[in-house]
């Protein structure tokens, strides 16, 4: 069965009413087509095979219902419209109409007809519960959309004019394990604008006796004009003395008066730091390095018609 969806509102465009639908199947009738109507200054009409179509092999264990461009003759050569097609289906016990949400396909002189060759089951339609078939009668819509080549068309070129300006700035955060509280780093300037480090020793938050927690933190503009945020990507860096890799985290960050903060509540486990065999810490002095990239002036923007 086709994947439908379902609303209270009927279609747009066209309804038909069936009654003794059982008896199109009875009388051999192979498929019934509406009358017309119009939608989108075009001419179509709904096309219900009671017992499938022949597309793919016929299977009568399904309805299947399409929609048919009619009156062609007066298109050009060549022709071709494009519409996106819904087809409904009432259920006459919930009051809603079940649909097939359509996507645009072309209408051509070499297919003027689209739709669903398995739009419902029989099983489904016939049995009462459902709703769709009561007293032997059921009601089919329909919703045409043309979609017009009327789009503005836009072609945005990016180009890169040099890697994003980075800054990099070292911490020597000594007599570590004595430390209380946090620490806070002398302000240092990069890119125009002020900043500073916090490490937690002893975590911060849901990280406290867990983990040490670091944060880059943001202090305002060298320039005071500036305003807005300032978008980078930074990175962190806990560095280890001996044979192992450093501690590393990057992110992203737009940062602003309001948002002047950024990091990490468990950077690195308070066991892992303070284990002489890793690295980290060496005579109760530890290292942190932060590297801070500017992105605002990392593309050009080259917009053009197309």
């Amino acid at each position: 069965m086709t994947t439908t969806e379902t609303r209270e509102a009927p279609p747009a465009h066209f309804l038909i009413k069936i009654e003794s639908f059982s008896l199109l199947d009875d009388c051999g009738v192979e498929k019934y087509e509406t009358k017309e109507f119009v939608a989108g200054n075009h001419k179509w009409r709904l096309v219900i095979y009671p017992n499938g179509d022949n597309n793919n092999g016929k299977d009568g264990d399904y309805i299947s219902v399409k929609l048919a461009m009619v009156d062609t003759s007066s298109m050009p050569k060549h022709w071709e419209v494009n519409a996106i097609v819904n087809i409904f289906l009432y259920n006459q016990i919930s009051g809603n109409y079940i649909y097939s949400p359509g996507r645009p396909r072309p209408f051509q002189i070499t297919q003027s007809e689209w739709g669903f060759s398995k739009f419902i089951s029989k099983k489904s339609m016939f049995d009462p519960s459902n709703g769709y078939l009561m007293n032997d009668s059921c009601v089919f819509g329909a919703e045409v959309f043309v979609v017009k080549r009327e789009a503005v068309t836009e072609c945005l070129s990016l180009n890169s004019v040099h890697p994003p300006p980075s800054y990099k700035h070292d911490c020597k955060i000594s007599n570590f394990k004595k430390l209380e509280g946090r620490w806070d780093s002398e302000e240092f300037s990069a890119g125009g604008h002020k900043w500073y480090v916090c490490v937690h020793p002893k975590g911060n938050k849901e990280a406290t006796g867990k983990a040490v927690s670091i944060y880059l933190y943001y202090a305002g503009s060298n320039v005071s004009t500036h305003s807005g945020r300032v978008k980078t990507s930074f990175t962190i860096s806990l560095i280890n003395h001996g044979y192992c890799a450093h501690k590393t985290r990057t992110t992203p960050c737009s940062f602003s008066t309001s948002w002047a903060s950024l990091g990490w509540d468990s950077f690195i486990d308070i066991a892992t730091i303070n284990d002489p065999k890793q690295g980290f810490l060496v005579r109760d002095c530890i290292r942190v390095s932060v590297e801070i990239s500017f992105l605002n002036s990392a593309l050009t923007f080259n917009s053009s018609w197309i």
